[in-house]
């Protein structure tokens, strides 16, 4: 090949790669074929590079947060107020769970890594390092079994699964799908959770919406086994419903993920009864929806949302019905207050009024832009958990704070930060089996 054949070569082989990326640029402004294929492989691309750029956990993930202040452990405990039990936390810089006592000792703990469990993620690839996985949500059963929801940071879908292991740590079941965020028991052997995934499908109506999308799933599981019993796409029961709404009011920061769903209620026969708008129909599940900013029920049997309720909150997560017929959730950031952008609520079902609040002040600052529960206790007070803060803390009825536990695990060069907490969860000692007791007894 002589000199003007190469250049002839040099000067094709550009114009054949300036002609692709005209034909690309125009599909993809267009959205036509092959919009979709160069799209998926972006966003692949986009975030294998994220994560193989990746290099701070401190400051680069979801895990940790600037410690904002030096105690540790239990800082406030009245024991005349406080309910008196145990309390089940879990943190962001590991696969564990804590049992701790009102003085804050653990007298339990249960670890055990993703990578003795599953060796890839349950889309099928490679899971993220072991100090990027986590245990989101943990429930305690009262043989000593744990329940736990285990998700990933940096990762979509960021769902890992779900498992049962016994009070030694030992795998009882595991189902490898992506739950994410909750899970509550029914009460005749049955766990709620939520899963997500990507897909393709249209929700007509929905402008800009990015594709692929993560839809999120409503899935019950048996408690013995871990088997799928069965699963209801949400999104799909917002458009079967007349409270579609919502969904069309996605934000632009969400057209991928427009749901978010991060919190799941079983509705038995005494919450149906109690909570008016189930309009007497147990076997319902009361879901909170972050990016919507909104509150709904779901049919699982008809596959459709039955009820929905938005509100004066932002960005809410744990949306629970009360025996009393109201419901409360956990505002992260509708409070706009400097420090204090949260707040937990109670709400009048019917009319929407907030019937009870929480809110932080200058003395004790709450401040959560993410995660986060309030669980009402037997005695009237809340265990609420402050996922960025690090810490759990009960509070009376009038906003005295009565026990407060900041994770005591610090990070960085000197120890600058703190992991995440969640799944707050308070046990009274008799709620327990005799022999779990006296395992947790022992010095």
């Amino acid at each position: 090949m002589d000199k003007a054949d190469r250049a002839g070569f040099t000067f094709f082989f550009i114009a054949v790669i300036f002609i692709a990326f005209i034909a690309g640029a125009l599909a993809m402004l267009a959205r036509v074929f092959p919009y979709n294929y160069l799209n998926d492989a972006y966003k692949a691309a986009h975030a294998a590079i994220i994560q193989l750029t990746e290099t701070d956990l401190y400051t680069e993930t979801h895990l940790w947060r600037e410690a904002r202040r030096p105690e540790r452990g239990v800082t406030l405990h009245d024991p005349q107020r406080a309910y008196q039990g145990v309390t089940l936390y879990t943190s962001g810089d590991g696969a564990y769970a804590n049992l701790v006592d009102m003085q804050g000792n653990v007298v339990h703990r249960w670890a055990l890594p993703y990578r003795e469990i599953w060796d890839k993620s349950p889309s099928g690839r490679a899971p993220r390092p072991d100090d990027r996985i986590y245990w989101d949500k943990a429930r305690l059963l009262p043989n000593g079994d744990l329940l736990v929801v285990i998700t990933a940071d940096n990762d979509t879908p960021w769902g890992y699964g779900l498992i049962r292991i016994d009070r030694d740590s030992k795998l009882v079941w595991s189902y490898h799908g992506p739950t994410h965020h909750d899970l509550n028991l029914t009460g005749d052997g049955r766990i709620v959770t939520l899963t997500h995934d990507f897909t393709d499908e249209d929700i007509p109506g929905l402008h800009g919406l990015e594709r692929p999308w993560l839809n999120d799933f409503v899935v019950t599981l048996d408690l013995e086994t871990g088997r799928e019993l069965g699963k209801v796409p949400l999104a799909q029961a917002f458009l079967a419903s007349r409270f579609a709404e919502p969904l069309y009011q996605t934000p632009s920061y969400a057209v991928f993920d427009p749901l978010h769903a991060n919190s799941v209620q079983y509705l038995d026969e005494r919450l149906t009864r109690a909570f008016a708008p189930a309009q007497g129909r147990p076997g319902q599940v009361l879901v909170s929806f972050r990016n919507i900013s909104t509150v709904a029920l779901i049919d699982p049997q008809a596959g459709e949302v039955t009820w929905v309720a938005r509100g004066p909150w932002f960005v809410q997560h744990d949306a629970r019905v009360l025996p009393n017929g109201n419901f409360t959730l956990f505002d992260n950031a509708a409070s706009y207050r400097e420090g204090n952008i949260s707040r937990v609520l109670e709400v009048n079902p019917g009319t929407h009024a907030i019937v009870w609040s929480y809110e932080g002040n200058d003395e004790h600052p709450f401040e959560s832009y993410v995660r986060s529960s309030a669980e009402p206790l037997p005695n009237g007070n809340y265990i609420i958990t402050e996922s960025d803060g690090g810490r759990l803390f009960e509070v009376t009825p009038n906003g005295e704070i009565v026990w407060e536990f900041v994770n005591p695990v610090r990070g960085g060069d000197k120890e600058q930060y703190i992991p995440i907490v969640s799944s707050g969860q308070r046990f009274s000692i008799e709620d327990l089996d005799e022999d779990f007791r006296a395992v947790i007894d022992k010095p």
